[in-house]
């Protein structure tokens, strides 16, 4: 159509109240008549019609309403009565019923309506504005009343102190539309405005006297000129002239370069003389700064501040660890911003970050806080009459909102509420109560929603949606609240979408378990059966500011900026709760799909960004189980088709999720499928954890993995000292001072491996820097553990940048403890390409794991691991009477080398499980430090159809024995026999093991019972079990009384030990790569030369020895490696020479 420009515009040429008539004006400028002619053929539109909107305060047949200011005045609003408020009032309290309606003049005049409360009732309406005509005024309803006052009559449903819609009510709330938050995008510096400071650098070049007029208040330089007065009289007279014309009150900056004296005339010394000027002599270079000393600052923000206007209200998120960092300040008039600034009073006491760091988006978020309707409860200087004050020492008792079932319409939009909530249950400052479905499956259009809105300095949550689907929260601001902020309360809340929401200084608050600190929590023991003693970081200590009870609901572009433990947490009722009970069927929420988690974020957190786990006690206290009603409890999640865990796996999909400073974790997810994909962790104490079951995963056949993430360990973002308990000290691939997440020499991880199976693949690893004294790495275990590690958890496709530590398996010492629980010491990882140890397909073990070592396997001294090939799988084996025994495995290739288990499951329970990982195709014995148990279950997990092991298992003289064969399904709970062990005389004949029958092969003369365990059913890809159920093998025993402990390894060896075996030979290490190249050859070559040394002459040794010298220098600059011993890099050399 060619280049040209057009211009619209519409004009009215038919008046009307409800009609307009636009003509569609066109002008072009073009090269070319043919363009000018398609383009007209395109813009053939004449009219269009459009609905011109009514404002509410202008609709006919409102009576005008001023009820003048009375505390005793009762009002009620019915029978068709249609009322506007036009002038401020004080009344006891507003009822709007039967067709009334009550409207808030949109007045040039501020309006404050203060009442104890405000119900509207059947057939009643409230308005304020509406979507096409936003209010413009100022209007604050103010709730007061105290918590104490026995004259006013408590509402059965809705309290004291609230506004409140009942059924067949409505309410239309409809504020300026203003920018809810946004993110900084320049870095705020403590002390520092941001301000345009001048800065005024010269040196050698242009000849003359070079001017700046600046201005005072912004730093922005006016006008500049030069003067060569060198050359020129005339620059001398138009000098003077130019320094009379500067207005007053702005500041002069002059230069001179090279030379300027020579026709500089009297008229402009004078001028200049009486300017206050000064000969300074500078060669060759000068420089002028002017700091603009203001109490403001200057805030650059990433969008542009729709609505924001001066004096309103903003606060900027904290982007270290301590949520405690968050600020708020006031706007100030700006002319000269620019379209993206603002300006606030006073200067910022913490660093905010405004930027990238390390590929991380670590800006601040910027929330506003003010709008020009507020809703506010008004408050006590101080905390009386509750037994809140126990923990606060201000007033608790705010106002609330509460909507109830059958409603006609809500929606709300640009409203501010402050000092809302309290402390009891119920009474939140939003809160949509038991009212099913808000869209349009319920009937409502347009569907329900709060947009807009900025709760803030409340008390108790801020949105509470409560046995309600299909309601829209966004753009809303959650600052400065106790207890869970964004709340779902029962379990069958579901399609809600929380989108563009920020929450941030979420506090415990009193009323449920999950809201209290470890204070409340010991303090409140309302629901406990007698003798209950809380165990705070398990029953409690939960507040989160997005509590979700039920994955199907919708997070988008939220922003959880500082909890006082966690931002986001998917929490699981097993069977609803409270009025909820009986709205689904047991488990529904621990299988339903997850909805959509997308573009959120979470920072500032002491416990984790996100945690995924748990679930709440549904059953009252009683004598078997103390705690309290809804205090937490384990719970797996498996996401299934409909819910039902017999259907197809539907992945939980966790998508560009950025999680950073936070303390613990940047995220702790346990379930089934649960995927990320384009994640960002940084600077957490761990970035993730993804964990499944501990014994078994609940949902067996289901993996979690995390893809094309990114993971720093410290950041650029050093934070800053504080005056509080904050850890402050060294870190970072820089060694600089730097804020800590847990401690000094807390062991920094970026994937943190637990149980499995996981799957880890195209991420990046960066800044993961060790320490003297504090372990730090890329890849790290779980602490303490005591669970199962799986070996078809699978690493690919890995980059490291800036890293000392690839991975660490732990050391005893701090943290590590004692590393004696039987997971710490059976971690092992897939290498699936080599990405980590450069060998592809390999494996990582625990360096002291002989039950997974083979002569080939390569140490790894500073990861404590050694990188091994070879077949694993797991064997679970499962103890009863007793159960409070110890187990010593060993693989007979190694048989002084026995694993000592202490069991996954504690001593006090009725049966034990152990759960070593093994190398499949080899031979064990199994020992214990009492008589060996009457029942012992081998479950094959992780077994392929056909794999085997051979097993001997030491039991006292005189034992006889059944042996059966099983399937058992976990899903359905059926156990199947599928066959029958055999007695043997000849031990060879138990490698003739068919499905229905076996043989065991019993050597009384060193106590072992022998079998084989083979599984006969294929399995899927990553199920710990076969398809048909999990394949086990069940030994029931008579054991003699009195017998002694059933430990027979100095019997069983060296009569079973067999001679080590490769069965799968090491791969080939990656061509070119440097890491491993070097633990090598220090390995090998420390027994080569071992073996020799001795035999050689003393000048050999000394002529190697310098040689090695020359060749450790060149070793080490080419490979940036520091040997730990002199006599080491003798050894290390020798192989090299």
């Amino acid at each position: 159509m060619g280049n040209f420009l057009m211009k619209c515009r519409l004009s009215p040429v038919v008046p009307g109240p409800h009609v307009f008539f636009f003509r569609l004006y066109e002008e072009f400028f073009t090269d070319s008549s043919e363009s000018r002619n398609n383009c007209m053929n395109v813009l053939k539109l004449n009219a269009c019609f459009l609905s011109h909107a009514v404002c509410p305060d202008k609709e006919p047949g409102l009576q005008p309403w001023m009820p003048g200011h009375s505390e005793e005045h009762r009002v009620t609003i019915g029978y068709g009565r249609k009322v506007l408020l036009t002038t401020s009032a004080t009344v006891h309290s507003i009822e709007i019923l039967n067709g009334g309606k009550l409207v808030i003049a949109d007045t040039n005049r501020p309006i404050l309506l203060r009442t104890k409360h405000i119900l509207i009732g059947n057939k009643g309406e409230l308005h304020i504005g509406s979507p096409d005509c936003p209010y413009k005024g100022n209007l604050t309803i103010s709730l007061f009343g105290r918590y104490s006052c026995m004259s006013d009559q408590e509402h059965s449903y809705f309290g004291r102190k609230y506004i409140g819609v009942g059924t067949g009510g409505t309410l239309e709330i409809h504020g300026q539309h203003k920018l809810s938050w946004t993110f900084l995008n320049k870095t705020l510096h403590p002390g520092e405005s941001n301000q345009n400071n001048y800065l005024f650098q010269r040196s050698w070049g242009n000849r003359g006297i070079i001017v700046h007029v600046v201005n005072p208040k912004t730093g922005e330089v006016l006008h500049d000129d030069r003067f060569d007065t060198y050359r020129s009289k005339d620059e001398s007279r138009r000098l003077a002239n130019y320094v009379d014309g500067v207005d007053a009150g702005l500041i002069l900056a002059m230069v001179v370069n090279d030379e300027g004296s020579n026709n500089l005339e009297d008229s402009a010394k004078k001028i200049l003389t009486k300017l206050g000027s000064k000969h300074i002599s500078i060669r060759p270079q000068a420089s002028i700064s002017i700091d603009i000393l203001s109490n403001s600052s200057i805030l650059e923000l990433a969008e542009h501040p729709e609505g924001w206007r001066a004096r309103d209200q903003v606060v900027v998120t904290s982007t270290d660890y301590s949520m405690h960092q968050a600020e708020e300040f006031i706007l100030l008039p700006c002319p000269t911003c620019t379209f993206n600034q603002i300006k606030v009073q006073g200067k910022a006491q913490f660093i905010h970050i405004g930027e990238e760091v390390d590929g991380v988006d670590m800006r601040a978020e910027v929330g506003l806080l003010s709008r020009n309707i507020l809703f506010r409860g008004e408050m006590e200087p101080g905390c009386y009459g509750n037994e809140a004050c126990k923990f606060f020492d201000f007033d608790t008792f705010g106002g609330h909102l509460k909507v109830e079932r059958g409603f006609k319409a809500i929606h709300i939009s640009g409203v501010e509420l402050q000092h809302m909530g309290q402390q009891t249950l119920g009474h939140y400052p939003v809160h949509f109560h038991m009212n099913g479905d808000v869209d349009e499956r319920g009937g409502h259009d347009p569907p329900t929603y709060v947009s807009n809105l900025s709760i803030h300095h409340s008390f108790s949550r801020c949105v509470t949606i409560h046995g309600t689907n299909g309601l829209l929260v966004k753009d809303v601001v959650g600052y400065d609240t106790l207890g869970h902020c964004f709340f779902t309360e029962d379990g069958p809340e579901e399609r809600n979408t929380f989108d563009h929401c920020l929450g941030l200084m979420v506090r415990a608050g009193t009323l449920l378990p999950s809201d209290r600190d470890s204070k409340m929590c010991r303090d409140i023991t309302d629901g406990a059966y007698p003798g209950y003693v809380a165990n705070p970081r398990q029953d409690c200590s939960a507040t989160s500011t997005f509590w979700i009870a039920n994955p199907n609901n919708n997070l988008i572009n939220c922003a959880a900026a500082g909890s006082e433990e966690t931002g986001f947490w998917f929490i699981f009722h097993h069977v609803p709760t409270g009025p909820s009970e009986g709205m689904y069927s047991p488990g529904h929420t621990e299988h339903i799909p997850m909805g959509q988690f997308t573009n959120n974020r979470a920072h500032s957190n002491y416990r984790a960004g996100i945690i995924l786990d748990n679930g709440v006690k549904t059953t009252q206290a009683n004598d078997k189980d103390k705690r309290p009603f809804l205090s937490l409890i384990g719970s797996r999640y498996g996401p299934h088709q409909d819910a039902d865990p017999f259907k197809p796996r539907v992945p939980a999909l966790i998508h560009h999720f950025v999680a950073y400073k936070n303390q613990d974790h940047g995220a702790w997810l346990r379930g089934g499928d649960v995927w990320l994909d384009d994640c960002q962790f940084a600077d957490n104490g761990i970035g993730l954890t993804l964990a499944s079951g501990g014994t078994f995963p609940d949902d067996d056949g289901s993996r979690q993995q995390v893809k094309n993430s990114l993971f720093v360990g410290e950041s650029d973002n050093h934070g800053m000292p504080v005056s509080d308990t904050w850890i402050w000290g060294r870190g970072g691939s820089d060694h600089t001072d730097r804020t800590l997440p847990r401690g000094i020499d807390f062991p920094i991880r970026g994937m943190q491996i637990y149980d499995g199976p996981i799957n880890v693949q195209n991420c990046t690893f960066r800044k993961y820097t060790a320490l003297d004294g504090r372990h730090t790495s890329a890849f790290g275990f779980r602490l303490n553990n005591s669970w199962q590690s799986c070996p078809n958890n699978n690493v690919t496709d890995i980059t490291f940048d800036h890293i000392t530590s690839r991975v660490f398996f732990g050391e005893p010492g701090p943290w590590f403890n004692k590393m004696q629980m039987d997971g710490d010491k059976t971690t092992i990882f897939h290498d699936i390409d080599g990405s980590i140890s450069e060998y592809p397909g390999a494996y990582l073990v625990k360096e002291d794991n002989w039950l997974l070592r083979h002569p080939d396997c390569i140490d790894v001294p500073d990861w404590k691991a050694a990188i091994c090939s070879g077949h694993y799988a797991q064997i679970y084996v499962q103890t009863r009477n007793p159960a409070n025994l110890n187990m010593h495995i060993v693989k007979n290739e190694y048989s002084d080398r026995p694993l000592i288990l202490e069991g996954a499951l504690g001593k006090r329970k009725h049966y034990q499980q152990f759960q070593p990982v093994i190398t499949l195709a080899k031979g064990y014995t199994i020992h214990w430090d009492q008589a060996a148990p009457a029942e012992v279950t081998i479950w094959l997990i992780n077994f392929n159809k056909n794999d085997w092991i051979s097993v001997g298992i030491c039991y006292p003289e005189n034992t006889t024995f059944t042996i059966i064969s099983d399937i058992h399904n976990r899903l359905t709970k059926q156990t199947r026999k599928t066959g029958v062990f055999m007695r043997t005389t000849q031990r060879e004949k138990i490698s003739h093991n068919h499905q229905t029958r076996g043989y065991y092969y019993w050597d009384e003369d060193t106590g072992l019972l022998f079998l084989k365990a083979q599984a006969h059913n294929d399995k899927e890809q990553f199920a710990f079990c076969s398809v048909k159920g999990c394949e086990r093998v069940k030994i029931t025993a008579v054991i003699p009384k009195g017998s002694p402990p059933s430990n027979c390894m100095a019997q069983a060896y060296p009569k079973y030990s067999e001679l080590p075996v490769v069965d799968v030979p090491m791969p080939r290490k990656i061509p070119n790569a440097k890491l491993v190249r070097r633990i090598y050859s220090y390995r090998c070559i420390t027994f080569s030369v071992e073996a020799v040394i001795d035999k050689m002459q003393p000048t050999v040794i000394n002529v190697l020895f310098v040689a090695s010298v020359f060749m450790t220098l060149c070793f080490s600059w080419l490979y940036n490696f520091t040997f730990p011993a002199a006599e080491t890099v003798f050894l290390c050399v020798f192989d090299c020479i």
